[in-house]
């Protein structure tokens, strides 16, 4: 086979392999992102932070608040929902930071499968 043809097809192999393991860090990162409160599932992301922020400057202490699946949840203690959503937004980023930057570092489908599968 061609030196070129050879080296195109390593490299299409690579990218293929990359935008995949690209994927399930995002999921695994949405998956991360996820608040269970009394019953109902919250996606953690800036907009609930920052709305729950708005709240908690206005010395609001409760709220109702609907979640994912639509349904309206009770928040009774603001600033320690606020705290915990915080928690799962930063921990979730720090991670998927984490991971990301392996995955820029490695330069071969070998050594991507190598990191997802350690990673696991």
């Amino acid at each position: 086979m061609d030196e070129r043809l050879h080296k195109a097809l390593d490299f299409s192999n690579y990218m293929v392999t990359l935008n995949n393991q690209k994927k399930m860090l995002q999921e695994k990162f949405h998956q991360q992102s996820l608040h269970y409160y009394k019953g109902g599932q919250f996606t953690v992301d800036k907009e609930l932070i920052c709305f729950c922020t708005i709240l908690v400057n206005a010395d609001n202490t409760t709220t109702v608040l609907v979640d994912d699946n639509s349904i309206p949840i009770e928040i009774e203690d603001l600033e320690e929902f606020l705290d915990d959503i915080n928690n799962v937004y930063f921990s979730a980023t720090s991670e998927f930071l984490n991971n990301y930057n392996k995955l820029k570092t490695n330069r071969s489908v070998e050594k991507l499968v190598d990191l997802w599968v350690k990673a696991f």
